[in-house]
């Protein structure tokens, strides 16, 4: 076994970053050389891979919001599994050993996040077992690194600012960097990290994914392209309710998931539809995503910065509707995918816990107090060495 000690010492690390986001349809891993930390880092996504979760599997994802713990306890280390085989094959396919490997991040899948709500007592919790990762890829891991944030007063999301921040920072005027996951998170950059902040803006890919679920009975899992949605119709009167989601008014910081725009929040829109008024439905809520993503921009945004233009990434960037209502909203600022950047954007949710992972080794702070509300900056993560 690797010692953790030793690891913050090599100039240059071999780390793998491994992700299962809020659209729960499996694995995104990343192998990522990072050269040096903080301001002074060098990334460079050597290979990139997605493992779908098989359909039993994502099924008893998609189901631990009602889990009860003795699932959660076993789908822990079902999924610890599944992250280290997902892994172990990008780094064999990429050319590399196990032995190359200097050290893992893993997100994890999440079973339930709170947000800070009056009443509510803000808390999260990510499985995945860091311990068997561990153990089968013979490499420190580093994992929950959501929960520090939380403890020192924040929401425990969005992640990605600072990463968004080593890697940007240097655009002059700097792009918003918009994340279409299963939820959409943006990134506004400021000269210092002291003015960077980013929140969730609402919903993207979920309630998509979900409505494509239901109206195929589970043979589809996603609309690709969006090729569904452009058949439909948009319905004016249910978008206008959508838009007044009491989330999208939340003041920031902010952060949202699957309790809010899951399977409740789409099954009761399709109840009693048929196909054609499905695909109207979805549509609606094609369009929803993209409206949300403009109102907040235009209340949360535009009174604190001006950015030059939309960066995407995230599997949203593969739907072309959805695109195309970003592109329409913000003309005429640019929308962006972060292939523009030279970024792969499929590659970047995985990648930022790759180089959280090596903050979190060389005990550098790794949160954003403007992202996340935290009371101060502080060391994200905890390690299985």
């Amino acid at each position: 076994m690797k010692q953790v000690c030793a690891l913050a010492g090599k100039q240059s690390k071999l780390v793998l970053g491994l992700m299962s986001g809020t659209s729960a349809d499996g694995v995104d891993a990343a192998l990522v050389r990072i050269e040096g930390c903080g301001l002074t880092s060098k990334i460079d996504v050597v290979a990139h891979t997605t493992a779908p979760y098989p359909d039993r599997l994502r099924e008893r994802v998609l189901a631990l919001g009602d889990a009860d713990s003795g699932e959660i306890c076993r789908l822990n280390f079902t999924l610890g599994e599944f992250f280290a085989a997902a892994g172990r094959r990008l780094v064999l396919e990429a050319g590399f050993e196990l032995s190359d490997l200097d050290l893992v991040g893993s997100h994890g899948q999440t079973v339930r996040h709170v947000p800070r709500r009056p009443g509510e007592t803000a808390s999260t919790l990510q499985i995945g077992e860091a311990d068997v990762i561990a153990e089968r890829l013979a490499t420190p891991v580093v994992a929950d690194f959501r929960t520090r944030d939380i403890a020192a007063g924040g929401e425990g999301a969005p992640l990605s600012a600072y990463v968004d921040y080593l890697l940007f920072r240097g655009s002059r005027p700097p792009p918003a960097l918009l994340n279409l996951g299963g939820i959409a998170n943006v990134t506004v950059l400021g000269e210092t990290i002291e003015e960077v902040f980013a929140f969730d803006t609402g919903p993207a890919n979920m309630p998509l994914d979900e409505a494509v679920r239901i109206l195929t009975e589970g043979k589809e899992q996603f609309d690709r392209e969006g090729r569904l949605a452009a058949r439909g119709k948009v319905d004016a009167n249910l978008l206008a309710r959508l838009l007044e989601h009491p989330y999208l008014k939340l003041r920031l910081p902010k952060t949202t998931g699957r309790e809010t725009f899951g399977r409740r929040f789409v099954e009761p829109l399709l109840r009693g539809k048929g196909s054609q008024s499905g695909v109207d439905i979805l549509a609606t809520l094609t369009l929803f995503v993209a409206r949300s993503i403009r109102a907040a921009f235009e209340d949360f945004v535009a009174r604190r910065s001006a950015p030059a233009g939309l960066l995407v990434s995230g599997g949203g960037v593969h739907n072309l509707t959805l695109m195309r209502h970003l592109k329409k909203l913000f003309a005429p600022l640019p929308v962006r995918t972060l292939d523009d950047a030279g970024f792969d954007p499929d590659a970047k949710e995985a990648m930022i816990f790759a180089v959280l992972a090596n903050e979190t080794i060389h005990g550098r702070p790794n949160n954003v107090p403007g992202a996340t509300g935290a009371r101060w900056p502080t060391v994200l993560g905890k390690v299985s060495p």
